[in-house]
């Protein structure tokens, strides 16, 4: 099993990553959420990977934080109907901390509004994964060495989108100009910086 690769990025678009290792050139499928954070080409990466094996081919999907990659895998494995495809779709719509406060509130509107998601398969993913989520916000994701300030990123990201939500953005692109607002503020920008940015930016 390929957990992880590391190697130079050659190239990228939102859903592929290029990246070469002793010789060899992967194709990585990637989210966009993973995209927006990859450095340019020429630079060192390293992304967290699943890999998925068919009779006919064998899939490398590449992620940003092992959180994200094990929730990718939580999707195909546990929600009927959701495969590679949908659930790379779903997470290029929504970053993880939206994600899966959505599935927690049952909010079937914001997650029926990911790319080829129609309401019954939203329900499905509230239905199938709210009690593998459970009450704290990292169950089923085990800690990452070296990310131990992610919970409280995920947290403001999350309240700099509610926020957004209330002053009438749409989920999606709340969590869309907080996502971009976070790139380039850093990882310890404050809820209020990233809602100012936001507002700014739209």
């Amino acid at each position: 099993m390929i957990t992880s690769i590391q190697g130079t990025l050659t190239s990228a678009t939102p859903l592929h990553a290029i990246i070469e290792l002793n010789g060899f050139g992967y194709e990585v499928n990637i989210p966009v959420t993973t995209a927006e954070r990859l450095p340019e080409a020429g630079a060192v990466v390293k992304l967290h990977t699943l890999v998925i094996y068919r009779e006919d081919a064998q899939t490398l999907y590449g992620f940003a934080t092992v959180a994200e990659r094990d929730f990718f895998r939580l999707m195909i494995e546990h929600v009927t109907g959701v495969g590679p495809k949908m659930a790379l779709g779903i997470m290029s719509r929504l970053s993880l901390p939206v994600l899966q406060s959505a599935i927690r509130t049952g909010d079937v509107a914001t997650l029926s509004k990911c790319p080829g998601i129609g309401r019954k398969t939203a329900e499905r993913l509230v239905v199938e994964l709210r009690s593998k989520l459970g009450a704290s916000e990292n169950a089923e994701l085990p800690a990452v060495p070296g990310e131990s300030a992610a919970p409280a990123a995920d947290s403001t990201h999350r309240d700099a989108v509610a926020a957004l939500v209330a002053l009438g953005f749409k989920a999606a692109d709340a969590d869309q100009a907080v996502r971009k607002s976070a790139l380039a503020l850093g990882p310890r920008a404050s809820t209020e910086a990233l809602v100012k940015r936001a507002l700014a930016q739209g």
